[in-house]
């Protein structure tokens, strides 16, 4: 009976949870598609040069959001809640120190940063005007991901899900109007990303009314609260981070293999994975709440029985999606390629079936990751986040794309996350040995 309640508990959390984050993820596809039918292949390139600092916003505000919101669940388990409110207030502070940083990025720095991640002449008015507007919005961004961590963590993931989508829709709906009718270009494209998040959090301002448990409390900055926070939350900064510096080295290589033309084709493949490894981060994520809780608790064989859950959707998911990218990797290319532009077409299929084989090794690095993070073990999560993201894939990436060109670049990426699979669960097996220990709401 009590398997059955950790089932349909577990079920709703990652259900919502999952379409929430592909929600999220399209904010990034939309563009892509628009900007694809509005301004071609250059379009698309400017896009995919600007993506990586958005991974970095982005990335940040998942930083704070998850290492805060995974502390918080931790008191709430332990019924502290005082320190649960204390956790929040120290979150808040930490995202506006990060976000003011940001905007002044966005009012000083954006023609530095856009020569940074190489735009050329053809592409680099458009990669400016999206940087600065993203940066000037990175307040809304971060302030967005703490407030659906939080919120998800206080027991309420319908409505962070609903956040998530409604904002994905607005996002889509007014990149079509800022683009096709009004014609902004692509000031119109990253304008819409972000009222995006605005829209988000007017949804969550919703969870008050729902008389939410996590409360601003009379506190001075502590850093060592903020400190737990970041060494809870670093993982996922790096799984972001490291995915922007992955991309500027993808775009890189790939420049000098094939020219924009490849770096556009990079990017349909690049944004298509961005919604494919959100489907893995939601059903993380979606199980993070219920094993910090039971660690919490001191529930061990829950904690287990969650991960148990979460691999087997995981490896459901991955097979499902494999087979739909290799049979239609043609029209899915086809539907970012308004140009008709044969290069781009063959190129973006093959990589298509390339790149995706590494779908279930990557929902087994980001499952195992949020594992550690959810039972409070920073080390170990950071470690995955840090193999995967920086220290195996750039070499990996380098010298195949030398051993092989083109084919050797969509390759690095199943190879590095099969790799560091295997360094994971040699990881999760050396965990397993040790008792559950926690953090009291002291701090011992």
């Amino acid at each position: 009976m009590k398997q059955k309640a950790y089932f349909k508990e577990f079920a709703r959390y990652t259900s919502l949870n999952v379409l929430g984050m592909i929600g999220l993820s399209c904010y990034i596809l939309a563009d892509t598609y628009f900007i694809s039918r509005g301004l071609g292949a250059n379009g698309l390139t400017a896009l995919n040069l600007a993506i990586p600092v958005y991974s970095l916003i982005h990335g940040s505000g998942l930083m704070l959001g998850m290492g805060g919101a995974t502390r918080y669940a931790v008191f709430k388990g332990q019924q502290a809640d005082r320190a649960a409110d204390n956790v929040f207030t120290n979150t808040l502070y930490a995202a506006a120190v990060l976000a003011a940083a940001y905007v002044f990025a966005g009012i000083f720095l954006t023609e530095r940063i856009t020569r940074l991640v190489g735009a050329d002449a053809a592409v680099f008015d458009m990669t400016n005007t999206y940087l600065r507007v993203i940066l000037l919005f990175a307040p809304a961004f971060i302030m967005n991901n703490v407030l659906i961590c939080f919120v998800r963590n206080d027991g309420n993931p319908r409505l962070s899900m609903l956040s998530m989508l409604i904002g994905s829709l607005s996002n889509i709906v007014l990149d079509y109007l800022f683009i096709f009718p009004l014609g902004m270009g692509i000031f119109g494209a990253v304008l819409a990303t972000g009222f995006a998040p605005v829209i988000s959090m007017a949804v969550l301002s919703g969870h008050r009314k729902k008389k939410a448990h996590f409360h601003l409390a009379p506190s001075r900055l502590q850093p060592a609260v903020i400190g737990s926070v970041v060494s809870l939350g670093i993982p996922s900064l790096i799984s972001e981070v490291a995915s922007g510096a992955v991309m500027l080295v993808f775009n890189m290589i790939i420049l000098n293999i094939r020219g924009n033309v490849g770096v556009a084709a990079y990017g349909v493949i690049a944004n298509l994975s961005l919604v494919v490894v959100s489907m893995c981060t939601g059903i993380a994520q979606g199980m993070q709440p219920l094993v910090s809780r039971a660690y919490g608790h001191g529930d061990g064989k829950q904690m287990r029985q969650m991960l148990r859950y979460a691999f087997t959707v995981m490896l459901f998911v991955s097979f499902a999606i494999y087979i739909c990218v290799f049979f239609f990797a043609d029209p899915l290319a086809g539907i970012f390629n308004s140009e008709k532009n044969q290069q781009l077409q063959q190129i973006a299929v093959e990589g298509l079936r390339i790149y995706f084989l590494a779908i279930p090794f990557v929902g087994t690095n980001i499952i195992l990751s949020m594992y550690f993070t959810s039972a409070e073990r920073a080390l170990p999560a950071q470690m995955i986040s840090l193999l995967r993201g920086l220290i195996v894939i750039i070499p990996v990436t380098f010298l195949l794309s030398r051993l092989a060109g083109l084919c050797g670049v969509w390759s690095a990426f199943p190879v590095t996350e099969g790799i560091v699979s295997l360094l994971s669960f040699f990881l999760y097996t050396r965990f397993k040995r040790f008792p559950l220990t926690m953090r009291t709401a002291s701090g011992k």
